[in-house]
């Protein structure tokens, strides 16, 4: 009986993969990362790539990038979080590509420090990023896809959209959020033909520290940030994950959760959920308390640079005793 429903499963699956060539495919935060790496593999099966982001001069370096790859693709400027520049953007699309076959969410910041040095105004940034920036761009994708009678969505939502990791509660929360609005998608499209794929990366090397936005103690926020996002058996590279995240999209998959500690991190959390906040508890503990003057925002580019700077600085030792 398992083995008839896992075959089942896979003819279904096998039914509902889709051929990428000549389909126009929206990338939000494509300039960068995850969302790059996605562009140039999908510009490898002959797909026509759209990429957005707010960062002028990283997607005119990205659109030279992909130059390389294909001649069929756009690179607009977009803050997804604001509801009119996409819809200029999608009425861009329509009148360069004609419509939309596939969008993929994939746009987002990370705001990394102690809970008391978070303001409302960056929970707010969070959400209109995270959470409003999918609703605005699957908005209006959907009139599209329902036009055409199909699509395919993917959402990169993230763990911590199942697993609310300490200094990251503004990050956490707009990732719930998506994650409930993309599940609850996915149940709802189905019936129009448009397939939905939510996906749950785990620990990524994209370079992200450079990006995030540190309060409390800057420079001890962005180390951990960095080391954690290096570590070899538990984080995965962009490359990887673009494949595997096309391969979900294809065939129509509902979730994807990247690397092997995020999958047992959500297992453990489903069954053990006292369990998993006491372990954050510990882990919180290691982590870098406020600071006074915390509150101001630091980028981790910031941060990078101060940090050579000081050390450029520093006088070299002579090894002999100053005062001799």
């Amino acid at each position: 009986m398992t083995a008839g429903y896992f075959a089942s499963r896979a003819i279904v699956r096998s039914s509902r993969k889709i051929d990428l060539k000549d389909k126009t495919i929206l990338i939000t935060g494509g300039s960068r990362g995850l969302g790059l790496a996605l562009a140039r593999q999908l510009a490898d099966m002959h797909a026509k790539i759209v990429i957005c982001a707010r960062d002028e001069e990283e997607l005119r370096k990205a659109g030279d990038e992909l130059s390389y790859y294909t001649s069929n693709f756009l690179a607009i400027p977009c803050d997804v979080a604001d509801q009119e520049q996409v819809k200029s953007m999608m009425q861009e699309i329509r009148e360069k590509m004609g419509t939309i076959d596939i969008l993929i969410n994939n746009a987002g910041i990370i705001q990394a420090g102690p809970m008391e040095q978070m303001k409302k105004e960056d929970y707010e940034q969070a959400m209109n990023v995270h959470y409003w920036g999918p609703f605005h761009t699957t908005s209006e994708a959907l009139k599209y896809m329902f036009e055409k009678g199909e699509g395919r969505i993917v959402n990169i939502v993230s763990i911590g959209g199942k697993l609310s990791f300490p200094h990251l509660l503004p990050y956490n929360a707009s990732k719930y959020a998506l994650s409930g609005f993309s599940e609850g998608l996915a149940a709802e499209l189905g019936r129009y033909n448009i397939r939905v794929t939510t996906v749950y990366p785990g620990l990524m090397r994209t370079g992200s520290a450079r990006n995030i936005e540190a309060k409390g103690s800057h420079e001890d926020e962005y180390v951990w940030f960095k080391t954690s996002g290096h570590l070899p058996l538990l984080t995965v590279g962009a490359d990887k994950a673009a494949r595997k995240i096309i391969k979900a999209m294809r065939v129509g998959k509902k979730t994807l959760t990247l690397t092997i500690p995020a999958k047992l991190g959500k297992i453990v959390s489903e069954a053990a959920p006292d369990l998993t906040i006491s372990f954050f508890d510990l882990i919180n503990r290691l982590l870098p308390e406020s600071e006074s003057g915390g509150e101001q925002s630091k980028t981790g580019d910031e941060i990078r640079k101060e940090k050579s700077e000081t050390a450029f600085a520093k006088p070299k030792s002579t090894g002999k005793n100053p005062e001799a």
